[in-house]
């Protein structure tokens, strides 16, 4: 199996660690990704754009002149489409955009898209990611340790580490995930990927469940 390197916070090396090939051997899919990364974007669509119908606009139903004889347009009301101020024909109403990606594609497209990140060397392991305090500036002077500073990171550890939480909230260009609540699309977004190992374990798990090795 591949192996990465596990450092602490201080950027001191401690071991070499064994990566699953579920994790580390995908061949690039970039269909699945597209896929994973339009399904993921179109649950966050929020689908309340609308316009209003003849049914909608106020305004008089009264027929304003009659039918015949007067030399003008025939009308029926102003609310009419025809007519300047009336209601839209086959404008957008509100819907829900969302649809469901097959679990097993979705798991897939995470386990590529992290397969590629280790092979461009964004990927960071690190043996634990508790914090002594929850002071912004502490965590900050760590990612400066790991040379992750410049770059927008993406953490994936439990949000039970409430320092965690709390010092990463405030620091801009940082994301904090919980390792069962990555996605396609963060991992594609964010330059670097800040992993404790624990949270590399687990991931791995949820992997290994559902897809086949």
């Amino acid at each position: 199996m591949p192996t990465v390197k596990v450092c602490n916070l201080d950027n001191k090396p401690l071991l070499d660690l064994e990566i699953s090939s579920l994790l580390s051997e995908q061949e690039l899919n970039s269909t699945l990704i597209w896929e994973a990364v339009h399904e993921y974007r179109a649950r966050g669509r929020r689908g309340t754009v609308a316009t209003k119908t003849r049914g909608d606009v106020s305004g008089s139903g009264k027929k304003l002149w009659k039918q015949k004889g007067t030399g003008r347009a025939r009308i029926s009301s102003l609310r009419s489409p025809l007519w300047k101020g009336g209601g839209n024909v086959h404008g957008p109403q509100p819907r829900d955009w969302s649809y469901s990606l097959p679990r097993k594609k979705r798991w897939k497209a995470i386990a590529v898209a992290f397969a590629e990140r280790l092979r461009e060397g964004a990927v960071v392991v690190v043996d634990d990611l508790t914090l002594s305090s929850h002071k912004t500036k502490l965590f900050r002077s760590k990612l400066q340790a790991l040379g992750l500073i410049n770059h927008k990171v993406l953490i994936l550890d439990s949000t039970e580490n409430k320092n965690l939480v709390l010092a990463t909230r405030n620091l801009q260009g940082t994301k904090l995930l919980d390792s069962l609540g990555v996605n396609i699309y963060d991992l594609l977004l964010h330059e670097r990927i800040l992993i404790s190992q624990r949270a590399l374990g687990v991931l791995t798990e949820c992997v290994s469940r559902i897809l086949p090795e």
